[in-house]
């Protein structure tokens, strides 16, 4: 199919993109890899009046670090942010949640922002942000705000995001001594480069006697948005965590989480599948705190 007819605007700068969504009044939607609104646009499952065309404007694109804070402009490449130095160091759950994301070749195409402004419950970069404390910041004409990825989500495919606001940057707050931190991403799915039929991501922080101080867990594709599991988190803080600790913490799972049924796999297969990924991962992170080889 084609995609029914709209109008379209290559935009030279943050102003001038604002003021097309603006202009818009909601019925002009932002292109940056196109990796999903394309397929949409063909088959016309979208018809905005207008598309705004991000590509064009450097300052959507870079990866920075600094004031305890690692910054990924929106429009960053998902290849980049996979391959970039800072990332690896500073935020390496992010780096193991985007080798999950696609294929190569969608993965230079497809930006971080644009993975995030989707909303899909299954998707892993919002997974690994979620994980992370991560927030966004939005802007309009009428100036910037800040949105904690936790209320960015607000339901399947649905953001916080105005239909006049644009996301022009995430930052993901660093934690301390990273010798001590462990992380694990773990995801099934139909096939490689798939959406996750469910995912977990998980990182840790060991003090020096091998307790846990600090702990997030998050889990995708098995709610309508990534969840976050505090009562499972708690269960971890404070304890050396060992395979009676885990078990224990997994409980929280159950209470929750609200799977569901669809084409690809029953809410019983993903409530089951939840409790398995999320101990592979909390093992994996201890493991990887540990300064075990995987």
């Amino acid at each position: 199919m084609k995609p029914a007819p709209f109008g379209y605007t290559l935009a030279k700068s943050i102003d001038e993109a604002v003021a097309m969504l603006e202009e818009g009044d909601g019925e002009a939607m932002i292109i940056a890899g196109g990796q999903t609104l394309m397929p949409m646009l063909a088959l016309r499952m979208a018809r905005p009046e207008s598309v705004v065309d991000i590509n064009g404007i450097e300052e959507l694109v870079g990866i920075e670090d600094g004031n305890g804070e690692v910054v990924i402009k929106a429009c960053t490449r998902q290849t980049a942010a996979l391959e970039s130095p800072i990332v690896a160091e500073r935020l390496p759950l992010l780096a193991k949640a985007i080798a999950f994301v696609g294929h190569q070749q969608t993965r230079n195409r497809g930006t971080v922002g644009g993975s995030l402004s989707l909303g899909d419950p299954a998707s892993e970069i919002p997974l690994a942000t979620l994980a992370l404390d991560g927030h966004v910041t939005l802007r309009s004409v009428n100036g910037s705000r800040i949105v904690p990825i936790g209320e960015f989500f607000v339901g399947p495919m649905m953001t916080a995001c105005e239909g006049n606001e644009l996301m022009v940057s995430i930052h993901f707050p660093c934690w301390p001594d990273g010798e001590r931190i462990g992380t694990s991403f773990h995801e099934v799915n139909e096939r490689h480069g798939d959406f996750a039929i469910v995912a977990v991501a998980a990182q840790i922080h060991l003090d020096a006697n091998g307790i846990c101080t600090r702990a997030a867990v998050a889990i995708g594709g098995a709610h309508d948005r990534p969840l976050r599991i505090p009562g499972l988190e708690a269960k971890l803080v404070s304890n050396k965590i060992d395979k009676k600790i885990i078990q224990s913490a997994l409980t929280e799972i159950s209470m929750a989480i609200e799977p569901f049924d669809d084409q690809h796999a029953s809410a019983d297969y993903r409530q089951h599948t939840a409790q398995v990924l999320a101990e592979r991962a909390l093992t994996d992170a201890v493991a990887d705190a540990s300064g075990v080889q995987q």
